[in-house]
């Protein structure tokens, strides 16, 4: 009797570093708004800045610099950056033959990413919109990654089972909040090693990735 096949109900991707060569442009917007405080990053602000929120990145920054009003400095990060994404986006080596593949094979998609709405439209812009069943952004729930909830929101929106859901990935922190929603993951790093684990996968391109891969990562 042939086995039946491992239903994948949806693979849900990472936006900045995963699918499109954005956290160098989030780094260099975080240093000049450093540099303006008198601030310099280095490797030890890696956690604060990538794959973090805008208003983490902003509260890191203004903890180093008393006096600094948040709420502005956030506004600054977030016009900066986006002002970065229109000039310079560029996808990632095998970001969108994945996208056509899945699209192709009938699997569903959704980004899933804590950068901000507007930086969100300009990517899928980019991108292709009609790759992406739903996206959820920052501002769509009260917390973002490394919380759960970005996760858990676009499983919700989907109807799926997030044990038939594969998360990808470039950083620690949407490791962990795929992780914390219940989803396989596969790794693809960007500037942070990462390692494999029961349930991650780890690859150095999305070039080596394809539907049958995905499909292997969901737990029966």
């Amino acid at each position: 009797m042939r086995a039946e096949p491992v239903r994948l109900d949806a693979v849900l991707f990472d936006m900045d570093g995963t699918l499109v060569d954005t956290e160098g442009v989030w780094w260099q917007a975080a240093a000049e708004s450093a540099a303006r405080l008198g601030l310099d990053l280095t490797d030890a602000d890696l956690p604060h800045v990538l794959g973090q929120s805008v208003g983490h990145t902003a509260a890191h920054l203004a903890a180093a610099a008393p006096g600094t009003d948040e709420r502005a400095l956030a506004r600054e990060l977030d016009a900066r950056f986006a002002e970065l994404v229109a000039r310079d986006v560029v996808p990632r080596p095998g970001a969108l033959a994945l996208l056509k593949a899945l699209l192709a094979a009938g699997v569903t998609t959704a980004l899933v990413t804590a950068s901000p709405r507007r930086v969100v439209d300009l990517v899928l812009d980019v991108l292709g919109r009609e790759y992406f069943a739903v996206s959820v952004s920052a501002d769509d729930t009260v917390r973002t990654k490394p919380a759960p909830d970005p996760y858990l929101e676009a499983i919700r929106l989907l109807g799926a089972d997030p044990a038939r859901c594969v998360a990808v990935e470039d950083t620690p922190t949407g490791v962990a909040s795929a992780e914390a929603a219940g989803c396989p993951v596969l790794v693809v790093p960007s500037v942070v090693p990462i390692p494999a684990a029961p349930g991650r996968m780890v690859l150095t391109s999305l070039k080596d990735a394809d539907p049958e891969l995905l499909r292997s990562l969901v737990r029966l």
